[in-house]
């Protein structure tokens, strides 16, 4: 059933294709789902190293290119710097993003919820 609290919120056009652009590199959205899957907390570069399988210069790059599309942030935490998942609310934005305009030139008897669950 879908959560009614949830309100709409799409990004700008430009996010929404710099956003998946960037996951446009299966190692990028490996990463990217390693960091979603640590939760709030993030992880150390090199336990997100160990954890994706990819590792020195290449996920320096990949990471690189995801903070600058606004999908992960880093923060120097002692010696550590430590990599997070943006914020859930982002992810959701791109989601719906997607799905905002589903069904909109389908036949007037054919709605979203007739045809699929957006969840």
């Amino acid at each position: 059933m879908k959560n009614e609290s949830h309100i709409l919120v799409c990004p700008p056009i430009a996010f929404a294709a710099s956003a998946f652009a960037a996951l446009g590199s299966e190692q990028r959205l490996s990463v990217l789902r390693t960091l979603v899957r640590a939760g709030p907390g993030g992880l150390s570069v090199g336990e997100l190293g160990r954890r994706s399988g990819i590792s020195g210069s290449t996920l320096s790059h990949h990471l690189r290119i995801l903070v600058s599309a606004g999908l992960v942030t880093q923060e120097k935490r002692g010696r550590s710097i430590i990599a997070g998942a943006a914020d859930m609310t982002t992810m959701q934005a791109l989601s719906d993003y997607l799905l905002s305009e589903c069904c909109a030139d389908a036949a007037p008897d054919i709605t979203p919820e007739k045809v699929h669950d957006h969840g």
